[in-house]
């Protein structure tokens, strides 16, 4: 069992990290917050889940245990698996996400895609006295860059990083772009992050 992985960042992209450590590349899944979380840094140090199946052997990755534990708590959740509780965790963050189980928001959960009506109150059900005793405590130790201060746009392709990632994550390309453009249309500036997050709830 792997508790974290720390060392230098070869490759970072919305959805994925690859550290390497002792010479070893550690491919490893991630959230948006912790891609926010890993800009601009060279080193990094994740906590984290591992996936074994038959066909694959997966990491997912997260700056802090508590955003470990809210990961692990929504795959214990029937119908919850690896990839879908990424999307929910790049939907919101782990203290969003919190705060709408909690509360028995549903509505806000069903936005994400691939979680019906049913899978939505099936997480808030089984979750809502769990969710309270997860420790969020601080990312990773480490301040997180302000979302306004993560790109320039004129110097960053954000719509095409932002569609990309948006087909790593399993949502065709059209309607990715058309999503995006929308966003981008009416907040021109707005962080990769941000127009991620905002697509996940249009698609």
């Amino acid at each position: 069992m792997i508790d974290y992985i720390k060392g230098h960042i070869a490759e970072l992209n919305p959805t994925y990290v690859v550290i390497e450590a002792a010479g070893v590349g550690y491919e490893i899944n991630i959230a948006l917050p912790t891609y926010t979380e890993l800009m601009d840094r060279e080193e990094a140090k994740l906590f984290v889940t591992e996936i074994i199946r038959e066909d694959a052997h997966l990491l997912f990755g997260f700056g802090s245990k508590g955003e470990r534990e809210t990961f692990v708590a929504l795959m214990t959740v029937s119908g919850i698996g690896g990839n879908i509780a990424r999307m929910i965790m790049s939907a919101y963050t782990a203290a969003e996400l919190r705060q709408i189980i909690a509360t028995g928001n549903a509505r806000a959960l069903g936005q994400v895609k691939g979680l019906g009506p049913k899978t939505a109150q099936r997480i808030i059900v089984d979750l809502k006295d769990k969710i309270l005793k997860v420790d969020l405590g601080q990312p990773g130790g480490e301040e997180v860059v302000p979302e306004g201060m993560l790109f320039n746009v004129e110097a960053n392709p954000v719509k095409e990083e932002a569609v990309s990632a948006l087909m790593m994550l399993g949502f065709a390309s059209a309607p990715s772009g058309k999503a995006v453009d929308k966003i981008l249309k009416e907040n021109p500036a707005a962080p990769v992050e941000q127009v991620i997050r905002q697509a996940l709830k249009m698609l």
